[in-house]
């Protein structure tokens, strides 16, 4: 075979027809609804069964794996008690303030950097070095400037998210196509209504889902601040149930994180989709 220029090139080698891929296992291809749904169910069902099957055989101590029954059992003890209750309630205030505060900082100053590079230049730097530092390793520091009380694990909160929702709200914006911009510019919009009619209303699915992605931080940080001085919170509960070796009541609490969780991120999901209807 010869090219244009007279070079010769290699004959390609010949192939066998692709074989044909299920539909399920296809790059790309959307799953049906029923079969998303089985799939979910199968995901939750497997790692339950398997936990039913371990603790039945009775291969590990309870102490180590506590049966699902002895689980619920501890869960519905704590929450009959109402113990659980304000463990749930300490935790949550603690993230609406620390994960609010986080917010606010973070999303204008992450569309800032996302829609002018001059500002993106400036703070990428600082934003990126901090974000590596782990916001564990603040908490000897929040104790000796903020004492032990309620600033310095909301203050955790807020360091352990401020920097990363920051820089994943810059990509975001940062994404926005250039012709969007420009159109508005021709038709005569100013920078900042670009930036308010155009820029936020386009980048703003987008940035839930940063937020999204970032709430299970804070989740994980609230508990690692209330494993350190604390007298109530769900991080506080598994402390204490692992001083007198209760993994019934560990695990019945962090299947109770898992819940909450996982609704919160389905009704931004929820709200994400509705904003974000226009986005394929």
């Amino acid at each position: 075979m010869t090219s244009l220029t007279g070079r010769r090139w290699a004959p390609l080698p010949r192939r066998r027809p692709a074989r044909q891929v299920p539909p399920l296992l296809g790059l790309g291809v959307p799953v049906p609804k029923t079969s998303r749904w089985v799939l979910r169910a199968v995901s939750v069902a497997v790692p339950l069964g398997l936990w039913f099957f371990v603790s039945a055989l009775g291969v590990v101590g309870k102490e180590f794996l506590p049966s699902p029954g002895d689980t619920w059992a501890a869960g519905w003890e704590m929450a009959r008690s109402g113990q659980l209750a304000d463990d749930v309630w300490a935790s949550s205030a603690r993230i609406l303030y620390g994960f609010g505060i986080a917010v606010v900082v973070s999303v204008p100053l992450g569309i800032l950097m996302g829609a002018f590079p001059s500002v993106h230049a400036g703070l990428e730097p600082i934003v990126g070095i901090l974000r590596y530092l782990p916001a564990a390793a603040f908490i000897p520091l929040l104790v000796i400037w903020l004492g032990i009380g309620e600033s310095s694990k909301v203050a955790l909160l807020v360091i352990g998210v401020v920097f990363f929702n920051t820089l994943m709200t810059a990509d975001v914006v940062k994404v926005v196509p250039k012709e969007l911009r420009q159109v508005s510019a021709t038709l005569g919009a100013r920078q900042g209504e670009i930036l308010r009619k155009v820029v936020v209303p386009y980048a703003l699915p987008g940035i839930l889902d940063a937020i999204r992605v970032n709430f299970a931080v804070a989740w994980n940080l609230v508990v690692v601040a209330e494993l350190i001085a604390a007298e109530s919170g769900l991080g506080y509960r598994i402390s204490r149930a692992q001083r007198f070796l209760q993994s019934d009541k560990i695990f019945a609490i962090l299947i109770v994180i898992g819940l909450i969780g996982l609704a919160i991120d389905v009704v931004l999901r929820l709200v994400r989709d509705r904003i974000g209807r226009w986005q394929p």
